[in-house]
């Protein structure tokens, strides 16, 4: 069965970065587009970036584009997310997901990541 599992959050103060990561197993993990996610405290999901199976399109929300970077390496079945420049509206916990833009499924349990002084 499809197995996804987060890493690399934590907290951070505003401007400082942190790389996420995304451990797939239990499919074809190169043959499907990723997505990454995030829920702030008290919010719906909000989607953040999304890559094709072979990293040619990728997508992001305005509210991250130019500060987030979404990556994959097929050969360790694994999905990243670069994020710079942070800000405390940053702050949520951070899923990855299979599917394309907001049509996304069986997202992992997720990383906290927190912005603030």
């Amino acid at each position: 069965q499809v197995q996804l599992v987060e890493s690399g959050g934590g907290l951070v103060q505003p401007g400082e970065s942190l790389r996420l990561s995304c451990a797939a197993s239990g499919f074809a993990f190169n043959v499907y587009p990723m997505t990454w996610v995030r829920q702030a405290p008290g919010k719906g999901f909000e989607w953040v970036s999304t890559i094709r199976d072979d990293g040619s399109r990728i997508i992001y929300a305005d509210s991250v584009k130019g500060r987030f970077t979404i990556s994959r390496d097929n050969g360790k079945n694994t999905l990243y997310l670069q994020m710079n420049s942070l800000k405390p509206e940053d702050t949520a916990v951070y899923y990855c997901a299979l599917g394309y833009g907001s049509n996304w499924y069986d997202r992992g349990q997720g990383t906290q990541v927190t912005v603030s002084t």
